[in-house]
């Protein structure tokens, strides 16, 4: 941003990550979207597709029906100019105790106080099992 310095950039692309992740921790979906501008790309690596974030939050909100509990563990953020990489364990639980851990890395692009894009990697076989009736 304009007349930021790099150590002001860091704390604000830092804060983006936080509250982000934050709101989907809490199940905050009004608070995730906050955090995404309202032309965002999210795109996962399973589907290839580039989705809005309207298809977004609307899986988000399913996501935090069927899992009530959820964890980001094992955190690694970078910030990098302009975004931010961030490794973590995802540990989410449904209201059957079923337990899902699953390995996941974003990209996600900043600019001012939102996510432009967010690029999901992460390997759908830990989610075998995870759609079944609970």
């Amino acid at each position: 941003m304009n007349g930021e310095t790099s150590e002001q950039a860091t704390a604000r692309i830092r804060a983006v990550a936080d509250r982000f992740f934050a709101a989907v921790e809490a199940g905050d979906i009004e608070g995730v979207k906050q955090c995404y501008h309202p032309d965002v790309v999210i795109w996962h690596n399973t589907d290839g597709l580039e989705k809005s974030r309207e298809i977004n939050l609307e899986t988000l909100t399913g996501f935090v029906k069927r899992a009530p509990e959820r964890r980001y563990l094992d955190r690694r953020v970078d910030i990098l100019p302009g975004g931010f990489v961030q490794q973590h364990n995802l540990r989410a639980v449904r209201h059957d105790s079923h337990v899902l851990i699953m390995p996941a890395c974003l990209v996600c692009k900043v600019e001012g106080d939102q996510i432009t894009r967010l690029d999901e990697y992460f390997d759908s076989a830990a989610l075998t099992g995870w759609f079944d009736a609970d």
